[in-house]
């Protein structure tokens, strides 16, 4: 092997070895199998054991409970940090800083979305309208994150994902999450902070040292700064009740619903930062009489506990009677900290939020969706690669160890980035080993044309490569320009499938271009490669497909007026789902099927007015489904009807989607925008790399791909949404992927002086390429069949819409993009060919 070879061989054997780390691995461990393996023995006890016990009967009681919030709901108020190894020192909570550390080992590399394991995800504005300067809302959405971040702690959910999501948004992700738990989950989220003034036990030391615990009193824990910059821990025994005054005739608790502002200053001899704050008239009045009643006496002193959703904060001495209104919090606090409790203080959560829009789906639900896009991936694949084996024989098989290793390479990138596995990006895998084997295609065919011509083998295959280079790096990079924009402009798991395909795509530039070379060249240089047979069912052919173009182009826009009028005029605004238009969409599991106009009336009845109840079964033949649309925010109602009028269907929730009218505009709004992005980058690009009549027949051709597949969209009854979106970027990166192959050849045959009018080159040009196109058509044809037969749920849509793609795309490439080309130039070559057909024979003759 010569030194050439052997830097390949190693950087494919690196990329694939970091790859293989970067996945193992796959599959997340059972936690409490975790908790049994990490603990350590001799540490070991009674209630060690109880606690195991109880988390596996818990299991066996309630399989579809995510093990998380079992082993939580085991160990109870047990402490378990003793058991590991882990330092927990100054952390508030050391039990769920073990189980997160837990959590973190238990963890698989793949990390599944919630349309896979289960769970809900809340997409949350703050109402910002009162807060005037940028610096207010920018904080006012930080301390939000932070306080929604403490409460869905509470909840025992694992790995949860809160981060901003623009300007007044939180993005709130809670995996595995049931059905039963989601309603606590939604109060939480929705709630205002709540801030408590509560008295500290006056024995709180001498109890907690002897670890008594007074009914009506809790153990919170307060962190502190040191000095030296170290967290230290210090426990309170603080009342459960709420610090309390007399207001008129009544005695009322002390809440932050009282505090009119609060401010950090420095205390004025040792410079520490302290807070100031000032209560309304009536906080005041409760504040100076709580102060009083708890005023020193001789030597006892007493602490008010200031208390966040449950969590202490601070708590101070009462030196005094403090009237006025106006109390100082000093203690080991940072600037950072200060400023913290001052804003808590204040304002708990500076402006109010709302639920905008929100996804559920059962974990038993997410179960099988799991199989059915695992099987789809797993058929599609082999579909692909047993087609590549059959058709190009041992060529065949070199690209499916480059498709393996582009499966290999895409997922470990996946990993490494972090990247959440969803049902779309599952389908921009199976996509990407569809659309992957086309530049083995491309290889391959010219391969067997340089062969044809009479040369070697080496010869042959070093040209093929050569050849077919310019065209893989264009049809690759007109694909990325739409996967790239999906990932800005797209919104959740769509998000991810634009992820998905833009890493498949790339890895597949590397595996073609380098790792089937390598093969063959090691095959070569061993001499163990003596010929390349191949089948060639289309053999050479003289179609005259220009003769046909002006009545394909009649044909095509009048199939497109129909379909069009019948989405915009006949369905009107039923053709648009709720991501679009904002509404709810319940899916519901039942043992018995009730009449759609019954539950139709009996939805009526309840209140909620145009609903639509449509049965549901895919197309393996999967358990059949009830999914009812209705307007926003109103699917309990729907759920609740069909309960109390149909009991014995015993309708049980599958999953449901809430999309406000904001996000619905929202998404019609990128969608429009990521759509006209593609199109430009490809007109910029193939203007760029071809000539400005070439771009404007790719774009042309694209747009009527997009329009021909929304008219039969229509016309099948679908409806469009954000899934539908994702499938007509991928039409516009596939579409002008094959127009390049076709316009790639037609400006080889001109620079190569191919004599004949311009009709002639681009006849020639087709025939050409016409097994290719058919042949990679196909083979993405079979991945994204499969997707159709297999994926299930709302993948379906996409496969629908994508097939429909795969036709109009080859097609619009034969008859819509070159005939533009052919009568832009009105028949004529176009001038920047012309100077090089003068020297057509020094061109031949380099050749």
């Amino acid at each position: 092997m010569n030194r050439n070879h052997l830097w390949k061989l190693l950087l494919i054997l690196f990329v694939v070895a970091w790859s293989g780390f970067e996945i193992y691995p796959p599959n997340a461990q059972n936690i409490v199998d975790v908790f049994q393996e990490e603990a350590g023995m001799v540490k070991r006890d009674a209630a060690f054991t109880n606690i195991l016990e109880r988390a596996r009967q818990i299991q066996k009681e309630n399989t579809n409970r995510p093990p998380f919030a079992i082993l939580k709901e085991a160990v109870g108020t047990n402490d378990i940090a003793r058991y590991f190894p882990f330092d927990v020192t100054g952390e508030k909570e050391p039990n769920s800083a073990v189980l997160y550390r837990l959590q973190q080992e238990a963890a698989g590399r793949i990390k599944l979305g919630l349309d896979l394991q289960g769970g809900t995800s809340f997409l949350v504005e703050m109402d910002t309208s009162k807060l005037t300067q940028s610096s207010q809302k920018d904080s006012a959405l930080r301390d939000a994150v932070e306080v929604l971040r403490k409460r869905v702690d509470k909840l025992g959910v694992a790995e949860p994902v809160i981060q901003p999501a623009g300007d007044n948004r939180i993005l709130i992700q809670l995996p595995g999450l049931s059905e039963a738990e989601k309603d606590t989950a939604r109060r939480q989220i929705q709630k205002a902070a709540f801030l408590e003034f509560r008295m500290v036990h006056p024995k709180s030391r001498e109890l907690l040292s002897q670890d008594i615990i007074e009914p009506g009193y809790e153990i919170l824990r307060e962190q502190r700064t040191k000095p030296d910059g170290t967290k230290e821990i210090e426990r309170y025994l603080v009342s459960k009740a709420l610090a309390t005054g007399m207001i008129g005739t009544n005695r009322v608790g002390l809440t932050g619903k009282y505090i009119k502002q609060a401010m950090v200053s420095r205390e004025p001899v040792s410079g520490e930062p302290e807070i100031n704050f000032e209560l309304n008239s009536e906080g005041a009045e409760l504040f100076s009489q709580i102060t009083r009643e708890y005023a020193p006496k001789g030597e006892q002193y007493y602490q008010l506990a200031i208390v966040l959703d449950g969590e202490l904060y601070s708590a101070p001495r009462i030196l005094g009677e403090i009237p006025g209104g106006h109390g100082r919090i000093t203690g080991n606090f940072d600037v950072k900290e200060a400023l913290e409790l001052a804003n808590v203080l204040e304002n708990p959560l500076a402006a109010p939020v709302h639920i905008i829009s929100e996804q559920s789906v059962d974990p038993s639900l997410g179960k099988d969706t799991i199989k059915s896009g695992v099987n789809s991936a797993i058929y599609g694949t082999i579909a692909v690669a047993g087609f590549m084996a059959v058709y190009y024989m041992l060529a065949g098989v070199v690209a499916n160890v480059a498709l393996i290793t582009n499966i290999i390479i895409l997922l470990g990138v996946m990993c490494s980035v972090g990247t959440t596995l969803t049902l779309p990006g599952i389908a921009g895998i199976v996509l990407t080993v569809g659309m992957a084997v086309d530049a083995n295609v491309l290889i391959f065919e010219r391969i067997r044309e340089e062969l044809a011509k009479g040369k070697s083998l080496r010869g042959a295959i070093a040209a093929g490569y050569a050849r077919a280079f310019s065209t893989i790096f264009d049809s690759h990079v007109t694909t990325l320009i739409a996967s790239v924009i999906l990932i800005y402009k797209g919104t959740g798991s769509i998000r991810g499938f634009g992820v998905a395909l833009t890493i498949g795509v790339a890895a597949s530039l590397f595996t073609a271009l380098v790792v089937t070379r390598l093969i063959f060249d090691f095959l070569l240089a061993r001499n163990w490669l003596k010929s390349l047979p191949m089948l060639h069912v289309i053999r050479s052919v003289r179609l005259d497909f220009m003769a046909l173009a002006k009545p394909a182009f009649i044909l095509s826009w009048t199939i497109i007026l129909v379909g069009l009028g019948y989405g915009l005029f006949a369905r009107g605004h039923s053709m648009l789902g709720t991501d679009f238009v904002g509404g709810d969409k319940l899916t519901l599991r039942f043992e018995h099927k009730i009449e759609t106009d019954k539950l139709r009336a009996a939805i009526a009845k309840s209140g909620v007015a145009d609903a639509s109840p449509v049965y549901q079964r895919d197309v393996t033949g999967g358990a059949e489904t009830l999914q009812v649309t209705s307007a926003f925010e109103t699917s309990d109602k729907v759920e609740a009807a069909l309960h109390t009028a149909f009991p014995e269907a015993k309708f049980e929730r599958a999953a449901v989607d809430k999309v406000g009218p904001t996000i619905g505009a929202e998404i019609q709004r990128s969608a429009i925008i990521a759509s006209l992005l593609s199109l430009f980058g490809i007109l910029v690009y193939v203007a760029f790399r071809y000539e400005f009549s070439f771009a404007v027949g790719a774009v042309l051709a694209v747009i009527h791909d997009v329009l021909m597949t929304l008219g039969c969209y229509f016309m099948a009854g679908r409806e469009l949404n954000a899934t539908t979106v994702a499938a007509i970027l991928t039409i516009i990166g596939f579409s002008t992927n094959d127009t390049i192959v076709i316009f790639d050849r037609i400006r080889e045959d001109l620079k190569l002086g191919v004599r004949g009018s311009f009709r002639d080159v681009i006849n020639q040009a087709l025939n050409q390429t016409l097994s290719r196109t058919i042949i990679t058509s196909g083979t993405v044809f079979l991945a994204t069949l499969s997707l159709y037969i297999f994926g299930g749920g709302a993948i379906n849509d996409f496969a629908f819409t994508f097939l429909i793609g795969i036709i109009t795309g080859t097609y619009s490439s034969i008859y819509i993009a070159s005939a533009l080309v052919l009568w832009w130039h009105h028949g004529e070559r176009p001038k920047t060919a012309s100077q090089v057909v003068m020297d057509a024979g020094t061109a031949t003759a380099r050749i």
